[in-house]
């Protein structure tokens, strides 16, 4: 029997706090922590830690992940090395990247989306054809809900290099559309790399 896979919610409160800089959760932590000791009878102080553990614990986590985020001039050098793809090799290491994250992916056939993946009886959209643009707006990801709802798809993904306007991840949070953006990329260009190379090998 397969393990059932548990998902936060995206707006609840620890969802926002994982998208959040760890000093928000480690505040968060402090400020209750300071205040369960104050309330709480001397013999009981120890559940003061307990209050705060869980943004504690988020906050570690998340500074260990920010810790590991490639820094700005790795990302820029990383995207050169992809924006030198061609677009086929490109689509097909961007395929291979999703297929080692244990996806099935097939090309979409229809307008909106480019790549399908299918994982766990859930099906996401993907889009990608103007990855390259220098700012993304709310049009394509319309194109890509669209497709997602004509499809009946669980999730879209939306993968741009260049800058996402606030109205563009507005609109994805709204409607269950994950971001890949330059630094979502440049986590990927291992994988990516790989692929590129089997690409441009069998062409």
């Amino acid at each position: 029997m397969q393990a059932m896979k548990l998902k936060m919610h995206e707006n609840s409160i620890f969802a926002i706090l994982m998208r959040a800089p760890w000093w928000v959760s480690g505040g968060i932590a402090g400020a209750l922590f300071g205040a369960a000791r104050a309330l709480l009878p001397a013999e009981y102080a120890i559940y003061a830690f307990f209050v705060s553990l869980p943004f504690t614990v988020i906050a570690a986590y998340v500074l260990w992940q920010q810790l590991r985020a490639p820094s700005e001039a790795k990302v820029a050098g990383k995207l050169e090395a992809l924006r030198a793809l061609p677009a086929q090799a490109f689509s097909a290491a961007l395929e291979e990247a999703f297929r080692c994250d244990g996806y099935t992916v097939k090309r979409f056939e229809r307008s909106g989306a480019e790549l399908e993946l299918s994982k766990g009886g859930r099906v996401t959209l993907v889009g990608c054809r103007r990855w390259k643009v220098a700012r993304t707006g709310i049009e394509p990801l319309r194109e890509l809900d669209s497709a997602r709802q004509a499809h009946e798809a669980h999730e879209a993904i939306y993968v741009a290099a260049g800058e996402i306007t606030q109205t563009a991840r507005a609109f994805a949070a709204e409607n269950r559309i994950r971001l890949i953006d330059a630094a979502g990329l440049a986590a990927l260009v291992p994988r990516i790399d790989s692929g590129a190379g089997k690409a441009q090998a069998a062409r």
